[in-house]
């Protein structure tokens, strides 16, 4: 894939968001100039395929939307205030789902510029656990069935939609901890769906669409799991590992066959906390980034055998996302999700 063009953002808590134009190799930082503080928490990101031009962004100062044309963040009005998570439907730019602090998830038809309330019985705002408020962590439009969304909540379960996001309900049968960090959608070599959930107590599975879980021990020093992303082949699966949050060290893990085995993937170098996230686009599924929670950014060429370590060091990134140019954003459109 031809490099020119691809942007690569991060998201911090409390230097916003930073550009690279250049594959992490040397970073820009947006002034308050151009429309959002300089120090607010960016907790989550989005972009369409569809819209070269558009980049969304949740910080707990609210949405943002980002305009490459004008070089700009418009603050987007909305009944949300700290807004951790955001998705877009792959085929509908227009429909897009956002989770909160407190916990709740809010629902948009027309690309942002209203917001409704979804209804989500039962939904913990606080948790007893941590006397604190419960957030979002993740929405994750379905690639298998066509109109269900998956949202994780940390403390506060696993909530599925099968209407497009006007209702809810929670689907956390078998957790051992309701402390939700991520959700992913896949299918193994016999075509049957999976759905894996990362947790603070570990790894859990369920093949019958979240009506059940099960708790799936990895072979590691720590079951404090993060991220887990699917790469564009729908059964290569990555997971981020780590002794807690930030903690102090951590691993990447890789799986070929739907998260049944994993395999560490060595990243250069000592690293300072937990592996957060990874980025991948299917534009390019070789072209990787992954980070830890106190900000060494690592990149992959090659699919995520082998690692190089950027320059930069940021002070805490919570995401990490990346897209091509427009032209291969449209060729990797339909590529990108097959709903059945």
């Amino acid at each position: 894939m031809n490099t020119d063009g691809i942007r690569l953002y991060a998201g911090t808590a409390g230097h916003s968001a930073w550009f690279s134009n250049d594959l992490g190799e040397s970073w820009t930082h947006p002034n308050s100039h151009s429309g959002m503080y300089t120090e607010a928490r960016v907790w989550c990101m989005s972009s369409h395929p569809s819209d070269a031009d558009v980049l969304w962004a949740g910080s707990d100062m609210g949405l943002f939307r980002w305009l490459e044309s004008t070089a700009r963040w418009e603050p987007m009005p909305s009944p949300m205030q700290d807004v951790w998570a955001i998705a877009q439907d792959p085929e509908n730019p227009s429909l897009m789902i956002a989770g909160t602090r407190p916990g709740g998830l809010y629902r948009s038809t027309d690309a942002g510029l209203t917001w409704t309330v979804a209804n989500v019985p039962g939904v913990r705002t606080f948790s007893e656990i941590n006397k604190g408020p419960t957030r979002v962590t993740q929405i994750l439009f379905d690639p298998v069935d066509r109109g269900v969304i998956w949202a994780g909540i940390e403390i506060g379960g696993i909530y599925r939609s099968t209407d497009g996001g006007l209702n809810w309900a929670l689907r956390e049968d078998g957790l051992v901890s309701a402390d939700v960090h991520g959700i992913a959608v896949l299918r193994d070599e016999t075509g049957a769906k999976h759905l894996l959930a990362t947790t603070n107590k570990g790894l859990h599975r369920s093949t019958d669409d979240g009506a059940h879980w099960v708790h799936e021990p990895i072979d590691s020093p720590w079951q404090y799991v993060r991220g887990v992303t699917v790469a564009a082949d729908g059964r290569t699966v990555f997971l981020t590992n780590g002794n807690g949050p930030p903690g102090a060290t951590g691993r990447l893990l890789r799986s070929r066959d739907a998260g049944r085995h994993w395999d560490e993937l060595a990243l250069p170098g000592p690293l300072n906390s937990t592996v957060w996230c990874v980025a991948t686009h299917p534009a390019d599924p070789d072209l990787l980034f992954t980070c830890t929670n106190l900000g060494q950014v690592f990149r992959s060429t090659d699919g995520g055998s082998s690692w190089s370590r950027l320059p930069r060091e940021f002070g805490e990134i919570r995401t990490l996302h990346w897209r091509p140019a427009a032209g291969a954003a449209q060729q990797a459109k339909h590529a990108t999700w097959s709903y059945t």
